[in-house]
């Protein structure tokens, strides 16, 4: 059983020399390094040989032996990416994908897909010297041509990014107007070649794949697009094999608020069998049923009443939360929990409602949990009856108001604030974790919401405060984001 979870993106190099010191430090008798070995080693607390301690060392991280470590390493190491820190181009061909494909950094804008579309329209030849090219601006021609002098070249590994073609394919979004009929056509070649449906990379060693589907479907923390044909390039990929199980994809959609891929990835079978990924990197890809309660667990938080019907399809609503423990701790803290306590301890009120008619209710004895669902509902009566509870609740979770702000819950604020909740507390909006990142006046600034952010500053909120990820205040937030009319409220109150 694993005590430490491996790195993101490991080092094998770092692995070796960290059991070379555990075999010095035991046999110097170092306490820590004997309780290790003993923990690990069949053996027990002896000083190991090297070959013991990369035993040990494998079995701290959860593999049955150091050769299954070194290739659970090699795999990533083979898989590993990073297209955000690619600048130069060798061809025409390879700065037109530089500047056509999402590759999630920070340059990923539609400016930047624009001069991918002009330069193409400049020189409309590449794309009949470059398979990758031909792919992504899914040319039919130019990629049969190409495919009936090399078949190879369907599967083989280039452009920029090392990517195979059928990536550049999924990652283009220079052409919001590209045809669907050629990009089915365009996807079906390449898989007619032997394009791997299940094609993916290891964004900086992460052990999520960014499969194609997952390029397909696009989304992500900064909102990326989907491909302009995301819908038909998804069923194509589906209908070809690629597992409907996709970690990164779901992730990527968890944001928004449309459910379509869900649907999608549920009718093509999403909570069964397990793909080619899992088969290579094993636990450290979900498994089918722990992707299900991850996206179980995220639309309950967030009050997505509707996804959570559709996910009632893959899950059983009155069960509790098992996260494993390599999952994060904001998903662990809540093991134990039905997803209508968690709904009402997140002010997830529609959520809750969906639960409640479908056979998944939740009675809290008069207590804490009673308190924050009442507080978070704006239930003044309940509240009052129940007030004997508020220091314990201010213990327990003091960034409340965050979290009230997260969700616009504007009728808990200053129901909040009365009962001694901190306006001011830095606490993380994103998910119900007690951790300190930013102020609810940074979330009602993210969110552009101009009566939300007057709220908090009638309560008290102070505009100055600077968030501990960023180091920038409320305004910064509002100016990043381009929400003009809640930065004109702020600006005059915010010390520069």
């Amino acid at each position: 059983m694993a005590t430490v979870r491996l790195p993101d993106d490991p080092s094998f190099e770092q692995l070796r020399k960290q059991a070379k010191d555990l075999r010095d430090q035991a046999r110097s008798g170092a306490p820590d390094a004997l309780g290790l070995v003993g923990s690990h080693h069949p053996d027990g607390p002896r000083p190991p040989s090297l070959a013991g301690a990369q035993l040990v060392i494998a079995r701290r991280h959860g593999f049955p032996s150091w050769a299954a470590l070194k290739r659970h390493v090699q795999i990533i190491r083979h898989y590993r990416r990073t297209p955000d820190q690619v600048d130069a181009a060798s061809s025409p061909a390879d700065e037109f994908l530089l500047l056509a494909c999402l590759r999630y950094g920070h340059d990923d804008d539609p400016a930047r897909w624009r001069r991918a579309a002009a330069l193409l329209a400049a020189h409309p030849g590449l794309t009949t010297t470059s398979v990758p090219a031909a792919a992504a601006a899914a040319d039919t021609d130019a990629l049969a041509g190409l495919l009936a002098v090399d078949s190879t070249l369907a599967t083989a590994e280039g452009g920029p990014f090392a990517w195979e073609p059928l990536l550049y394919l999924a990652y283009a979004r220079h052409d919001p107007s590209i045809r669907a009929d050629a990009v089915v056509r365009a996807a079906r070649m390449l898989l007619d070649h032997g394009a791997d449906p299940n094609a993916g990379y290891l964004w900086h060693g992460l052990t999520s794949p960014f499969t194609a589907l997952a390029g397909a479907l696009g989304g992500g923390e900064g909102g990326q697009p989907g491909h302009p044909r995301a819908d038909a390039l998804a069923r194509t990929l589906l209908a070809a094999g690629a597992d409907p199980n996709d970690a990164q994809a779901m992730y990527n959609r968890q944001f928004g608020s449309s459910d379509d891929h869900l649907r999608l990835l549920i009718d093509h079978g999403l909570g069964h069998g397990g793909g080619p990924w899992r088969a290579r990197l094993g636990d450290a890809i979900p498994s089918p049923a722990d992707l299900i309660a991850d996206q179980l667990w995220w639309a309950v938080t967030h009050d997505l009443a509707d996804r959570v019907g559709l996910l009632a399809e893959c899950a059983d609503l009155r069960a509790p939360f098992r996260f494993p423990d390599d999952r994060p701790a904001h998903l662990r803290v809540w093991n134990g929990t039905t997803p209508a306590r968690l709904a009402a301890l997140c002010g997830s009120t529609r959520a809750l409602g969906y639960l409640d008619a479908h056979g998944a209710a939740w009675s809290p004895a008069d207590g804490v949990d009673a308190f924050v669902a009442a507080a978070l509902a704006g239930a003044h009566a309940t509240v009052e009856r129940l007030h004997a509870h508020a220091g314990t609740a201010r213990r327990r979770r003091p960034g409340l108001i965050v979290w009230a702000a997260a969700r616009r819950a504007w009728r808990a604020v200053p129901l909040l604030a009365a009962l001694g909740f901190d306006v001011n507390a830095l606490s993380r909006g994103d998910v119900p974790l007690e951790q300190p990142w930013e102020t609810a006046l940074h979330q009602a600034a993210a969110a552009a919401d101009v009566t939300g952010a007057s709220l908090l500053i009638d309560l008290g909120a102070d505009p100055n405060i600077r968030d501990a990820r960023f180091g920038a205040t409320p305004l910064g937030w509002a100016e990043h984001f381009s929400h003009t009319e809640v930065a004109h409220l702020l600006r005059p109150l915010t010390n520069r």
